[in-house]
């Protein structure tokens, strides 16, 4: 590593799915030092050599109860320290939504916000996962301490995020309570990494797979690197990696920072 180190963040939609459209040549070539992935749909017995993080690597994967569905983990080459996989909400542990890592550069969150597009009873659960969510990330602000929470928040935030805001106004991730949720969550202290760097762009990170979505860039800007303060001064680039190469119907986020 340089004077700087770089995450990656990216909803897999499948981890074995992506590596068979070349997830692990992917990234290796990046040369990143984190890779914060969400969506695994593995379990442990399901996992082979491709799956794993690269040799000599370290970090936390949580799984959820039900198999086939969700996961989360946070693979690093950056010294560990502690990790967790409970941030004190019960549905992020049964539903494997949460993979945090202490580094000595920065505490590390791979994080998954259930979706409510299914219908009103998960909508439910998702408004009571950002409310619980909410809470936890205060803690994590207070602390004044160098955290990047990385994922899939599940919320486009502005019309700026999304295209034909208008169409999508009462769909789920688009709904005005959760756009001021994440207004909230920027008035807190959280800073919207890839926003703050690229005021003026507009950029999206999931495609649906119907209508042609992704080969005309219809798409939702929901999948986010919020850091906090401190580690928001040492940031020296944010990127959306873009529609190519698709591994997923997400694409990746990239943010390099300066060494502590």
């Amino acid at each position: 590593m340089s004077g700087t180190w770089q995450l990656t963040t990216m909803n897999v939609n499948g981890l074995r799915a992506a590596t068979r459209k070349g997830f692990v040549a992917w990234r290796d070539k990046l040369g990143t030092d984190a890779v914060l992935l969400q969506e695994l749909r593995m379990q442990t017995d399901q996992f082979k050599a491709e799956h794993a993080p690269p040799p000599g690597w370290g970090g936390a994967r949580s799984q959820a109860e039900k198999k086939g569905y969700s996961g989360v983990s946070c693979w690093t080459r950056l010294p560990v320290r502690q990790t967790t996989t409970d941030p004190g909400i019960a549905l992020a542990v049964k539903e494997g939504r949460w993979a945090q890592v202490e580094t000595p550069e920065a505490t590390l969150v791979s994080l998954y916000v259930p979706s409510g597009s299914s219908g009103e009873e998960r909508q439910g659960i998702k408004d009571r996962f950002s409310d619980d969510l909410m809470g936890v990330l205060d803690g994590l602000l207070a602390s004044g301490a160098p955290v990047a929470v990385c994922g899939d928040i599940n919320i486009a935030h502005t019309e700026r995020d999304i295209h034909a805001p208008k169409r999508n106004a009462k769909n789920s991730g688009f709904l005005p309570h959760e756009r001021q949720w994440m207004t909230q969550l920027l008035e807190r202290g959280w800073v919207d990494l890839w926003r703050k760097m690229n005021p003026d762009d507009q950029a999206y990170t999931w495609w649906s797979n119907r209508g042609q979505a992704r080969s005309k860039d219809r798409g939702w800007r929901i999948d986010y690197v919020l850091v906090t303060p401190a580690l928001a001064e040492r940031a020296t680039a944010c990127w959306i990696e873009g529609r190519e190469p698709a591994l997923s119907d997400h694409c990746a986020i990239h943010a390099t920072f300066s060494k502590a």
